[in-house]
């Protein structure tokens, strides 16, 4: 690579670094600027969550292998009854057996 190209990536990184800390450095001095949140804003926080873990899931669930997909309907399961962390090594043992017994 020459070196015009790495000053690009570099510079990439930093704008890329600025506008996540502006980012919550904003949405936190905006929050706690305001004497109380208004219902939707909080509607609207309340549903990040959600959002987020359906945009994490959806794909891996739709586009992987049936070792992941097992995983993920373990998961689930294991996550009506008991804690995230309970779950999250569920998850992992399912897609370990999987791969390693199953041969996925």
């Amino acid at each position: 690579m020459d070196g015009a190209t790495n000053l690009h990536t570099i510079f990439l990184i930093l704008a890329a670094g600025v506008a996540t800390y502006l980012t919550r450095v904003g949405g936190y001095v905006l929050i706690t600027r305001m004497a109380s949140v208004p219902p939707r804003l909080e509607a609207a926080l309340n549903a990040v969550p959600a959002a987020v873990l359906t945009t994490l899931v959806a794909p891996t669930a739709f586009y992987s292998g049936w070792d992941v997909k097992i995983a993920l309907l373990v998961a689930l399961a294991v996550a009506l009854r008991h804690s995230g962390l309970v779950m999250l090594a569920a998850g992992w043992l399912a897609i370990m057996a999987c791969r390693h017994l199953l041969g996925f």
